[in-house]
């Protein structure tokens, strides 16, 4: 029994069969919380030398949105970034950022649910977390960020960190193109017949801080994120004046943009690498 347990952990990261499934494991497991401190070991060795520092955030997001709507999509985009790249593990998703002044409240923390970051703290956080994985053998980390609020301590953190480290053969590449390049899939969008009112680059529009490019994207996870029932019911399931009926096809454009945003991050990353490294 022994046996068979460590065979089913040792092959969950390679993707071969487990025992018990007629079919390979559906993906190796690229989380490191959802691995032992000896696979995380052997895939280091193994060449596993680029890990993922993902931040989201607790905020509102309008009236029908789960507040984590940033990790959630963070998580499912980090994990196609690292499929995409290979040889790459993800860290545990930063959950927490800053949102605005806690007392008195200020921009996120307005509303209830919200938790917010001193920006010192957030950063702190960030150089702990990457001075831990430079201790355990990666040799690049990736900082990439969800939300306007995480960009400045990402980059604060990347400089203050590649400084320090200047000369070692470990790196820190913040990637602002993850969040900045064609921001919210605005022009994407509208080659898949998307087109939001008003035509702006925004995630707030018509004063809801949602869109359709987050929504479909939360979809693909879990349309309750969404309340995608209750608005169905209530017949408010639209958003920017599109109609997110029917709801697969609602899913299938939010899989395309997480293709389409993971290709686009991992070009960024191998080129930030690559040069690094010149």
């Amino acid at each position: 029994m022994k046996y068979f347990l460590g065979l089913a952990l040792t092959l969950s990261i390679s993707g071969n069969l487990v025992p018990g499934q007629d079919k390979p494991a559906q993906e190796s497991r690229v989380f490191l919380e959802q691995l032992s401190w000896t696979q995380i070991r052997d895939a280091i060795t193994n060449g596993h030398t680029t890990v993922i520092v993902a931040t989201g955030g607790v905020e509102q997001n309008g009236p029908y949105v789960a507040t984590g709507k940033h990790n959630y999509l963070v998580r499912a985009m980090a994990e196609a970034v690292a499929r995409e790249l290979g040889q790459t593990l993800i860290a545990p998703i930063v959950a927490f950022v800053p949102e605005g002044t806690i007392d008195p409240p200020s921009g996120h923390m307005k509303y209830p649910g919200t938790i917010s970051l001193r920006k010192e703290t957030y950063t702190s956080l960030l150089v702990d977390i990457c001075s831990s994985l430079k201790q355990h053998g990666f040799t690049d980390i990736v900082l990439i960020g969800d939300s306007g609020g995480n960009q400045r301590g990402m980059r604060e953190a990347a400089r203050s960190l590649t400084a320090k480290w200047k000369g070692g053969p470990v790196r820190v590449h913040n990637i602002p193109e993850y969040y900045h390049q064609d921001m919210w899939s605005f022009d994407y969008l509208k080659t898949l017949g998307i087109h939001q009112e008003p035509d702006v680059k925004s995630a707030s529009r018509a004063g809801v801080h949602s869109d359709y490019h987050y929504e479909s994207i939360l979809a693909t996870v879990d349309p309750a994120l969404i309340r995608a029932r209750e608005r169905m019911a209530k017949g408010t399931f639209s958003i920017n004046g599109v109609d997110l009926n029917p709801l697969d096809q609602t899913i299938a454009n939010g899989r395309k943009l997480i293709e389409y945003r993971s290709r686009m991050t991992a070009d960024a990353i191998r080129k930030a690498v690559r040069e690094s490294r010149e």
